[in-house]
Order: C-alpha cells, then sequence, then structure tokens
C-alpha cells in the first residue's frame, strides 16, 4: 500500500519533500496536471464575441478547471507553438 502524501505547509517544505523523498512511494493517484505561467502579462487585448462563442468558452474553461481567460490564452498559445517533429 502506498503511502499518503504529507501535508505541506511552505514552499521551503515541499521543496524538501520533493527533494528527498521518493516520490513512487507515494499514492499520486488524486494529482491533477498543473500548469504555471511565469511570463509577465503586460500587453492587453479586447474583442467582442458572439454570446454563444463566449458561454461556450467559459462552458469549456470551467470543465477544465481554469478562469475562461487563462482558457483563452492557453488556446491561443497551443494555435502559435509549433507542433513537435
Amino acid at each position: 500500500m502506498k503511502k499518503k502524501l504529507p501535508k505541506l505547509t511552505s514552499d521551503k517544505a515541499a521543496e524538501t519533500f520533493v527533494a528527498t523523498a521518493n516520490l513512487t512511494d507515494y499514492d499520486l493517484s488524486g494529482m491533477k496536471r498543473m500548469r504555471f505561467e511565469f511570463a509577465v502579462k503586460d500587453k492587453r487585448v479586447n474583442m467582442r464575441l458572439p454570446s454563444a462563442l463566449y458561454d461556450a468558452v467559459k462552458n469549456r474553461a470551467a470543465r477544465s478547471g481554469v478562469p475562461y481567460q487563462r482558457f483563452i490564452r492557453q488556446v491561443l498559445e497551443a494555435a502559435v507553438t509549433p507542433a513537435p517533429r
């Protein structure tokens, strides 16, 4: 039986745990993939959308578990990022 992950109360505790623990000993089945955004967002885009498209984007973002503006940014990034060869 796999161990449960400990409750980590700080970034330092998390860094130490990841650096020293054998993660194969732990049950990671409840983990969700996370995507961190570090780039500064210094440009703004305003656009008008039909209500149906706006509602569809918000619904898809909610199903993905992300805010709708982040979802739009992810879709735009995917559209302009070259596919791996």
